[in-house]
């Protein structure tokens, strides 16, 4: 019988890899992954690799589990899809849980990823101040080192150079400030925010956007008070205020969902990658009541949100969340990951009285580790050196993120969001090959 991992030259070679430079690949392809358990992938040679990043940031509930392939299996044989105009379990009873875990009153509309879900609710910010008045509200505010994904608005909207250069001009109406940094800014982000507002004209501007802790930008935490006064300024203002949590929802940061923590509640909502673990592709936009109440209209107007998804909301897609969402709760998953966080972030402090680490930063299990020159300068260490670091981790069986192809200058943040049921033994091997690694690779000079 033939091996289903036996791939031919011209099958590999006709993979179009993302994120990757391809001249010479023949002689340096990625590794072929043939299955995966707990917080580990296996390669064609068997080598066993810590994912210290959780695919994308998302195989939150980790590899093999067999209990979401069989929801996949089941409903597949009763339902394989259906389009989002109508009605089926799964999606309904998935939009229920989302808002009975947000605790607030709201609607849930399903895409197929985060991108998707910030153009749902850039869309929807946009016709909501139209129909209630301020037709003149178009203008999106973001942040600077922020993502929200790869589609022109998501683009239009991340905050990382990198990723738009050769792709401009992007959607119009977009406008950046800057994240609180407090490892390197030291000016008042919220005020810098109402400046915004107030050159920009607040008549023009409809929504501002934001991630909790910025992920793949840096892992920027921002100070305690910065999320209850972004939510002030913006009903000041009336713009709608959008939370990101991509990546930091289904309990990633050791909470649910981050924005709680700072007990706000957002106008729109997005959320993607741990709504079902990676084992199906799956995203939403959760709008308050308030929000929604604004799209209803007569027959035949044009006040209803005209967007669909092909795939949004699909039933083997959504049963597949539920499950993944009833096993974090079920096994505790997110008291595992503040627990875990704290330990490994306490450790990985250890780290910083290295001449070339300037922070260990993060919350739960979302930690970045920012490399430069020196304490003094805080300059960003060359982008050859913390590659360096991550290549050597790989090469001792540990994956690790980097902030590559966002910033200028500040690919210096390596990144670790390891699945949620990552061991003590296996945080320690994390965190005690990331610290061989720097000492190794950074302590022989440039």
């Amino acid at each position: 019988m033939a091996d289903p991992d036996d791939l031919t030259v011209r099958e590999l070679d006709s993979l179009w890899h993302p994120l990757r430079q391809h001249r010479g690949i023949a002689a340096n392809r990625p590794a072929q992954i043939i299955s995966g358990e707990g917080v580990h992938l296996i390669d064609r040679e068997g080598n066993r690799l810590l994912d210290g990043v959780a695919g994308i940031w998302c195989v939150n509930v980790g590899y093999g589990r067999e209990e979401l392939a069989d929801v996949a299996r089941e409903q597949m044989a009763r339902l394989p899809y259906l389009p989002g105009t109508f009605v089926q379990a799964p999606a309904a009873r998935l939009a229920g849980k989302l808002t009975a875990m947000l605790g607030y009153e709201g609607r849930v509309y399903f895409t197929n990823s985060g991108s998707e879900a910030n153009e749902a609710a850039f869309k929807i910010a946009r016709q909501y101040h139209a129909q209630t008045g301020s037709p003149g509200r178009f203008k999106i505010i973001a942040r600077y080192r922020g993502y929200h994904g790869n589609t022109f608005g998501a683009l239009a909207a991340t905050g990382q150079a990198e990723r738009k250069m050769l792709y401009e001009p992007l959607a119009p109406g977009f406008v950046h400030v800057d994240a609180p940094d407090p490892y390197r800014i030291t000016h008042d982000c919220v005020d810098q925010l109402e400046r915004a507002i107030a050159r920009e004209g607040a008549e023009t501007v409809a929504a501002f956007i934001m991630e909790p802790i910025i992920a793949g930008g840096g892992i920027l935490v921002p100070p305690d008070d910065y999320l209850p006064r972004v939510r002030e300024v913006c009903t000041y203002h009336g713009v709608l205020l959008i939370v990101d949590e991509v990546v930091t929802g289904f309990g990633r940061t050791g909470i649910s969902f981050a924005h709680r923590r700072a007990g706000i509640e957002p106008d729109l909502l997005t959320l993607g990658k741990g709504i079902a673990s990676g084992y199906q592709p799956l995203a939403a936009m959760v709008a308050r009541q308030e929000i929604f109440d604004a799209f209803d209209g007569e027959a035949g107007d044009l006040r209803h949100f005209r967007h669909i998804n092909t795939y949004g909301g699909h039933p083997v897609a959504t049963a597949v969340a539920l499950r993944n969402i009833e096993i974090i709760e079920r096994e505790g998953l997110i008291h595992r990951v503040a627990k875990t966080g704290e330990a490994l972030l306490d450790r990985l402090r250890r780290l910083e009285k290295h001449p070339h680490v300037g922070q260990v930063r993060g919350r739960g299990l979302l930690i970045g580790v920012e490399l430069v020159e020196s304490h003094a300068s805080r300059q960003p260490i060359a982008s050859d050196r913390s590659a360096a670091v991550v290549a050597r981790c790989a090469r001792d069986g540990v994956l690790l993120g980097r902030t590559a192809n966002t910033t200028p200058g500040f690919d210096n943040v390596v990144i670790m969001a390891p699945p949620f049921v990552l061991s003590e033994e296996e945080a320690d091997v994390l965190a005690s090959t990331l610290e061989r690694s720097i000492e190794e690779e950074l302590t022989k000079g440039p």
